[in-house]
């Protein structure tokens, strides 16, 4: 058996779920069995309804994943993803590298940026955990507020959501500033959404302000590339993203993309719910800055200098 915690090896999860199926006895050949029927819509199922459809419970799935050789149910998912056809794309990706040598063209650079970050949002897309997505959306959208806290890197998509979310009329503020930011949490209340950001998941700025937050009875959500960070451990909600870094982009940075990507379903979800006040907020506020748009859509000429 593949020792857990080891790279899943997409093309031989199901022939190693059929191999060990005999020796699985009770809930675990139930999930086993589940997987077997239906391996392409497991790849897209998160572990509750798994857990659900085949009459155990979350952990038994997870039991199972380490039965045949997987750290957690992600992996399975885009192990599954991978073998069945969802992942078609990856051993192209893998097989391209993520190293960058000082003397490479920037052919070769760019197909290792867009392979690495298309890769990054994929695996994102396929470890989701939608249920955590689908409870941030119902807290956001009965939230007083949302305040989001982050910093360094992580702070640009802290305000990049601010920004989305205000265009839809959901009072929001991010801060990436430690004592503004606690400043803020200590007002929050049960009526209120707190959301933290960090790649690592170790950012004590991002983890104080959060708990802070959580402290005063605001519902508290993390994003996070490490499910079992300090962050996501006092989240009452975490959704976690998948990226490597490559040379000259450290993780920080190669989580930008997943980043966005959740942050994005998490912006157009609670829009399509509220969908009579964020169509109507979209409106007003683009009515706002149309007279500082020119009406024909043309780049005014740049005037030339006179000569001396």
């Amino acid at each position: 058996m593949p020792a857990v915690g080891a790279e899943p090896n997409p093309a031989a999860v199901l022939p190693r779920i059929e191999g060990l199926l005999e020796e699985l006895t009770g809930a675990l050949r139930a999930v086993g069995e589940r997987v077997l029927a239906d391996p392409v819509g497991v790849a897209q199922t998160p572990i509750t309804e798994l857990a659900r459809a085949s009459g155990t419970s979350p952990g038994t799935v997870t039991r199972f994943c380490r039965a045949v050789g997987l750290a957690k149910y992600a992996d399975l998912r885009y192990a599954l993803a991978a073998e069945t056809g969802g992942g078609q794309t990856a051993p192209r990706e893998l097989d391209i590298g993520t190293e960058i040598a000082s003397e490479d063209s920037l052919q070769r650079v760019l197909a290792v940026i867009e392979s690495v970050n298309r890769r990054a949002i994929q695996l994102t897309a396929a470890h989701l955990d939608l249920d955590s997505v689908d409870r941030a959306v119902d807290a956001i959208i009965s939230a007083r507020r949302v305040d989001i806290y982050a910093v360094g890197g992580s702070a640009i998509v802290a305000e990049e959501m601010r920004l989305r979310l205000g265009c839809i009329g959901v009072m929001s503020s991010a801060w990436s500033e430690v004592h503004n930011g606690l400043t803020s949490a200590a007002l929050l209340g049960p009526a209120d959404v707190a959301l933290g950001i960090s790649n690592t998941g170790q950012t004590r700025e991002t983890l104080e302000m959060l708990q802070e937050a959580a402290s005063h009875g605001a519902t508290t959500v993390a994003l996070t590339n490490a499910g079992d960070s300090p962050l996501a451990t006092a989240a009452d909600i975490v959704m976690t993203t998948v990226a490597h870094e490559t040379s000259f982009q450290p993780r920080a940075l190669a989580a930008r993309h997943a980043q966005l990507t959740v942050l994005d379903l998490l912006f157009v979800a609670v829009a399509q719910r509220r969908k009579g006040e964020s169509t109507r907020a979209l409106e007003l506020t683009a009515r706002a800055i149309a007279p500082h748009r020119r009406a024909d859509g043309h780049t005014p000429r740049r005037r030339r200098r006179p000569r001396a």
